[in-house]
């Protein structure tokens, strides 16, 4: 296999073709894509179904990313499968793609993550189909293109390209409510954008307006900043990222967001590309800032809010789309306490939780998504003993709970455990804090379940809830075998992401101190002339 990979020469051409792929897709879907039912339309052709179409691209782009995770070599520190071409020559910008430990898994996640969520959600959206998943593969290239980008302002172009599709993803195909959280999910994302595109120009402009490189801004800059410029610049970045991850507490835009998303668009948001910007740029970029003491504890005291917030919120949610939704912001906490908390093993763990988050909460919605589809309704209220009746369904339901409270053996244990672990070290009382919502965690989702699962039978409500099919089958086992992977045996991903990890540290905390020295000297009184004899 690694020598057919070899000859396909993958490393030099894998990243475009990550990017053109969907976009290409997506083209094909507006001309040629039809939603007819075979049999009722003499003229159709099966492979010009709209759902057909989208699932071949995606599975065409998970490949592609399957390649790539076989040919990356873990042991080595600098970016691979780099790819550098001429854009904007008199900004200096220039489409420069490359990926480490660190982006790598969060492209590999995103490919797998969203034909399973198409194929679950089959049957979900019904009206502008093509509309729909045609904006869904340009998303799928915003996403990717965020986690590949080495060029600021590259970086900043698809970082709009993730806002634009899913606001008429929920506005277009959502539930009765779509116009509402559309616009919020717009507005709330759009403000932290201009914030982050301020922030863009002032640091370009302090890097010498010569290039929006990533690894050049990084050493045209280091020790060029003071600390209350770098503050300044940190936060534009921070808000930006914070807005769209749904950090405590700018958050409240998501479980809307979410509730009246197509089961897949709600998926797709579960994505967190905004605590990947925090770990790229917020922290390389302005080390002083991020490591100032004020700034520190203020994101980290947010951070345990958050996870106990969301938890306590979750709790009393009677719909279980907003109960996952809130467990999601809960679950965020984690990652930017193990950011902040700047270890190796923090770090780790934020990206399992990262990636955790994505499989485990991903399932959740699908089986969420499910259930209201063949119910038409998702309060927790009314269901009950869907244990007898859809025994699968409860199983698969039953281990996403599971992983996502971080039941040993499974996904979640893993990352929560080396974000406490790894930020002990440095905030013992954040770190003890955060560990009860873990138990509440606990709480929200073995209640919910209780109440869904193993409550009495309802036949008038759950009469029509039918146990999962083939296709349903099929993508909940992908998903079983991806949390207990995960969890069991999560070795390859922590090693892939050990060096990057480290590297950050290890950048974040030099640069750090390099501008607290200068700004110590800056401000060091004129040392007393000798004393004359």
């Amino acid at each position: 296999m690694r020598d057919v990979i070899a000859a396909l020469h993958l490393d030099q051409w894998v990243l475009p073709a990550l990017l053109v792929w969907p976009l290409l897709g997506a083209l094909l879907i507006f001309m040629f894509g039809r939603t007819a039912l075979p049999g009722r339309d003499p003229g159709f052709a099966p492979w010009r179904d709209v759902r057909v179409l989208t699932m071949s691209v995606l599975i065409g782009e998970a490949l592609m990313a399957l390649g790539l995770w076989a040919i990356f070599d873990p042991t080595l520190t600098d970016w691979q499968a780099r790819v550098d071409m001429p854009w904007i020559p008199e900004w200096g910008a220039r489409v420069t793609l490359g990926v480490d430990g660190i982006s790598l898994v969060m492209v590999l996640m995103t490919t797998l993550l969203m034909p399973l969520a198409v194929f679950a959600s089959w049957s979900n959206v019904t009206s502008k189909i093509r509309s729909y998943y045609g904006l869904l593969l340009i998303l799928v290239t915003g996403m990717i293109g965020v986690f590949l980008s080495l060029d600021l302002l590259l970086f900043y172009v698809f970082w709009e390209l993730v806002l634009i599709p899913m606001y008429f993803m929920i506005g277009i195909s959502g539930g009765k409510d779509r116009a509402r959280a559309s616009h919020k999910y717009f507005i709330a994302a759009f403000i932290g954008s201009l914030l982050m595109l301020v922030a863009i120009v002032a640091f370009w402009v302090a890097g010498g307006s010569r290039t929006f490189n990533y690894d050049a801004l990084l050493v045209a800059t280091r020790g060029a900043l003071s600390q209350s410029v770098q503050t300044y610049l940190f936060l534009g970045f921070f808000l930006a990222f914070a807005i769209k991850s749904a950090f405590f507490p700018f958050h409240t835009w998501l479980p809307d967001a979410q509730h009246e998303a197509p089961t897949s668009g709600a998926v797709a948001l579960g994505v967190k590309v905004g605590t990947y910007g925090i770990l790229r740029f917020a922290l390389p970029f302005f080390p002083a800032a991020a490591l100032h003491p004020t700034v520190r504890v203020t994101i980290i005291g947010l951070a345990v809010a958050g996870i106990i917030y969301g938890a306590l919120v979750a709790m009393v949610q009677p719909d279980f789309k907003k109960l996952v939704s809130y467990a999601s912001v809960s679950h965020l906490g984690f990652v930017v306490l193990g950011i902040f908390a700047l270890t190796v093993q923090s770090i780790q763990g934020a990206m399992m939780v990262m990636i955790g988050h994505g499989v485990s909460l991903g399932a959740l919605f699908l089986l969420v998504g499910m259930l209201q589809d063949r119910t038409g309704t998702g309060m927790i209220q009314r269901f009950g003993g869907i244990a007898r009746i859809a025994p699968l369904f409860a199983a698969s339901l039953l281990l996403a709970a599971l992983s996502t409270i971080g039941l040993p053996g499974t996904n979640g244990f893993v990352g929560e455990f080396l974000v406490l672990i790894g930020s002990y070290r440095v905030y013992p009382v954040a770190s003890v804090i955060a560990t009860t919502g873990v138990v509440l965690a606990a709480v929200y989702l073995l209640w919910a379940l209780q109440r869904v699962i193993f409550n009495p039978h309802n036949p008038a409500e759950t009469g029509t809830v039918k146990d999962l099919d083939r296709r349903e089958m099929v993508v909940m086992a992908a998903f079983a075998v991806a949390i207990l992977w995960l969890g069991i045996a999560p070795a390859p991903v922590l090693r892939r992401l050990e060096g990057p990890a480290a590297r950050v540290v290890e950048q974040v905390t030099r640069d750090a101190s390099s501008t607290a020295s200068s700004a110590a000297l800056d401000h060091a009184p004129d040392r007393a002339p000798a004393a004359q004899p």
